[in-house]
């Protein structure tokens, strides 16, 4: 095997793909910190850096399997360090396991220092990683994804930063879990036909072109209606409202969506980038709103 370059390896890892699983942490703590709640910040950090050890082991576990299945071919839009021949598929599941075995570890560290709701999370979520490319290959990737970077990380980082499971973080897990799950959708239906050819059955794929581009809409526009309304109940400061700034951007997504019902799979080449860019902006502008509204409440 050829010694790689650490370019090489930060494109094995996707680290720009980092903003999906770091802001529904990030977002978490500024709203814990509007709440008043006792923060313990190194915690706090620690679960940061466990999600993202995650992260990109389930990006590389992902990549193989992808590989292995044909998912990912020399005429896909999917990862190309193995298409291309950069990584031999041994070196990729060997840096997804090591990863993963760096995620643990962080995990049973910060499980021992605080207690036995996140053993239980951590383990949810191990799962989740490792069960990733079976439940894609059978329409369940979007759950999955939802589990992993909205409800499993807000909830397990409320409770290490805090020493309690509040369940009221699971009111942003939702909104920033949607626009997190649309870059995946807006992939699996860009992908359609060369995933047929694969054999696998993603959700776009069971759905259809049509109820497909429906579902994408709802996950980049709900979220809107969803902060709008918890602003003007109280449930959230009004300064939450701040987020409306990145809903052009929203519609534009879902206007590309729509147009590649006529307009055939490259209308969304980018779709999944773009929509990254959304849950990025939509969740920096969400957790400046808590930490503004802690102080102007």
């Amino acid at each position: 095997m050829k010694k790689h370059t650490f370019g090489e390896w930060m494109i094995a890892v996707r680290p720009w793909s980092i903003p999906a699983s770091a802001m529904p942490i990030i977002v978490t703590l500024a709203y814990l910190f509007y709440k008043g709640s006792e923060i313990n910040w190194l915690y706090g950090v620690w679960a940061l850096i466990g999600m993202v050890l995650f992260h990109l082991a389930g990006n590389t576990w992902s990549d193989y399997f992808d590989y292995k299945k044909k998912v990912d071919a020399e005429d896909t839009f999917g990862a190309k360090t193995l298409t291309t021949g950069m990584f031999q598929p041994k070196e990729i599941k060997n840096l997804a396991l090591g990863l993963l075995i760096a995620a643990t570890i962080c995990g049973l560290g910060l499980f021992a220092v605080t207690g036995l709701p996140l053993l239980w999370i951590g383990l949810a979520g191990v799962a989740c990683t490792l069960l990733y490319p079976m439940l894609k290959f059978n329409a369940l990737g979007d759950l999955d994804i939802l589990l992993t970077f909205a409800f499993l990380p807000t909830l397990g980082t409320s409770y290490a930063a805090t020493g309690t499971l509040d369940w009221n973080v699971l009111l942003i897990a939702l909104p920033v879990g949607l626009i997190t799950d649309g870059i995946l959708h807006s992939n699996n239906t860009r992908d359609m036909l060369t995933d047929k050819r694969a054999g696998i059955r993603t959700m776009a794929m069971s759905l259809g072109n049509n109820v497909s581009a429906w579902l994408y809409g709802f996950e980049v526009i709900f979220p809107f209606i969803w902060i709008g309304v918890c602003s003007i109940t109280g449930l959230m400061p009004l300064t939450t409202l701040a987020i409306f700034l990145t809903l052009p951007i929203a519609i534009a997504c879902a206007q590309s969506m729509k147009f590649s019902l006529t307009g055939g799979a490259g209308v969304i080449a980018d779709l999944d980038v773009r929509t990254a860019n959304l849950q990025l902006l939509f969740s920096l502008l969400l957790t400046a709103a808590f930490i503004v509204g802690k102080f102007i409440a």
